[in-house]
């Protein structure tokens, strides 16, 4: 038997989105891409001639929702499947885009550089409890025109795992499919297995901009998956409680839905966002409060209900550093998306708002995945029925530890943490150097940097990509991509 977590019931989903629906047929939608906006007329939206937002009627969303696939899978560097959304399962994903890193071993926070990155990926590869790399943060040793191609580059270089990103440009958009065309051998294999998932943000309230509702088109007619991120703010860029910003919520993702349905029906996507609440004392959206988490989950409920797979932001933290407040929020995040079903949560490795990324942090937010995973697999019986012959063995030999039962269900029963978390008695912590949980945090991000592995790409894709990126480069007036290890 499952765990699960229910926030909002059926009813209470009706509602809030027909009240979705509504607003969508009524106030509409402000599109700043003439060309999208012309799209959606042509198949049944309507402009209101005083204010030039485009409306989407009951028709039109219907379709839409009918055509939107309720699965799809993602696929890593080599070709091998590694996500079935849709299917139940939950998947954690690195949280993406910080403009700063947490100094491991300053405790500095700072812009990064591409060595930063090029450890986070390697850190990446080595964590069975993450299952896609993101393109976690923007190394500020590139133009800003290349950034956002740069840290996919850097990620199909050092990694095999799939990756969620994400362009700042329409211009960008056609540099970051190439790049997955060249590791994936063609356009017709990359769309056969997708390799990333891209985010795409609409703007609160009831907004697209030019950039992301091209790459919404972009990606559906490419094949190329895409998770939206809508945004509420809680008493700020939409109402102040949870069911007003649900209602906004439904509707910008509703109308992604749309945009991309249309573009390609059948296009994939992930029902998502990274709603926050706006805390007035300091003018700061917090990703930790527990209200967050709430929108979150019940988002995710209204996503499920129409039977669609589902994103969210969760398991990061506010704090500006590995501290106690970090494990709380993200403790309490990851265990609720967990609950939820949340088929990608994406977040883990993040503090300060969403603008800075840790890789110590990271390492401990693993560890909170892997046990998020282990509760939601449940309890169920294994050999334990009739209970008496084990009870039998255990008055008779005074202990199980070597029991057959043991052996059989040991390590699918308890799921062991690696070196980051503290089991060992006290005698044995202190003989091993009385260790924080910061300084084993930075002993793994060594070792796994140490140990990490280049992905199995041929030479031949290696240089592609080299040859691609760096062409890129030179157009937004670089000489050369910066410096990074063999």
């Amino acid at each position: 038997m499952r765990p699960s977590l229910t926030l909002l019931g059926t009813d209470l989903v009706r509602r809030i989105l027909a009240e979705a629906r509504d607003l969508l047929d009524t106030i509409g939608l402000d599109i700043h891409n003439p060309a999208v906006q012309d799209m959606l007329l042509a198949e049944g939206a309507r402009v209101d001639p005083s204010t030039a937002r485009v409306r989407l009627g009951a028709a039109l969303l219907d379709r839409a929702l009918a055509s939107a696939p309720r699965t799809f899978r993602l696929h890593d560097a080599l070709g091998r499947e590694t996500h079935h959304f849709g299917s139940g399962t939950v998947s954690f994903t690195p949280g993406s885009a910080a403009i700063n890193v947490l100094d491991g071993e300053t405790g500095a926070i700072r812009a990064p550089l591409t060595a930063d990155y090029v450890r986070y990926a390697k850190v990446v590869g080595g964590l069975r409890h993450i299952a896609s790399q993101s393109t976690a943060f923007i190394p500020a040793d590139v133009p800003s025109a290349v950034s956002d191609s740069y840290r996919l580059f850097l990620s199909l270089l050092y990694g095999e795992k799939p990756i969620v990103t994400g362009a700042f440009t329409i211009e960008a958009f056609e540099v970051m499919r190439d790049l997955l065309v060249i590791v994936r051998g063609s356009e017709a294999a990359l769309r056969e297995r997708p390799l990333a998932v891209f985010s795409c943000c609409p703007t609160a309230p009831l907004k697209w901009s030019d950039v992301t509702s091209q790459n919404v088109v972009d990606c559906a007619r490419s094949g190329i998956p895409v998770e939206f991120i809508s945004m509420p703010l809680a008493g700020f860029m939409s109402p102040v409680t949870i069911v007003g910003s649900l209602v906004q919520q439904t509707a910008e993702t509703l109308s992604g839905l749309v945009i991309s349905q249309v573009a390609s029906p059948g296009a994939p996507i992930l029902w998502g966002g990274s709603p926050a609440i706006f805390d007035i004392r300091y003018e700061t959206t917090p990703m930790g409060a527990v209200e967050t988490m709430m929108i979150d989950c019940a988002f995710t409920e209204i996503g499920h209900s129409l039977g669609l797979p589902t994103q969210a932001y969760m398991g990061l933290s506010d704090a500006k550093a590995l501290d106690a407040q970090a494990g709380l929020e993200s403790g309490l995040g990851v265990v609720l998306a967990a609950l939820s079903g949340v088929d990608n949560v994406s977040g883990p490795g993040m503090l300060d708002f969403e603008s800075c990324y840790s890789l110590e942090k990271l390492v401990v937010d693993h560890e909170i995945c892997g046990m998020a995973q282990r509760l939601i697999r449940g309890i169920e019986p294994r050999d334990d029925f009739p209970a008496r012959p084990l009870f039998e063995e255990l008055i008779r030999e005074k202990h199980l530890l070597i029991a057959k039962h043991t052996r059989r269900h040991l390590r699918d029963e308890i799921a062991f943490p690696g070196p980051v978390i503290d089991r060992a008695n006290q005698a044995r912590w202190a003989d091993e150097g009385r260790l924080t949980l910061g300084a084993r945090a930075r002993r793994e991000v060594e070792r796994l940097v140490a140990a990490w592995e280049p992905p199995r790409l041929g030479d031949d894709v290696k240089a592609q990509l080299d040859r691609r990126m760096a062409s890129a480069a030179r157009r937004a007036g670089m000489d050369a991509l910066p410096k990074r290890d063999a």
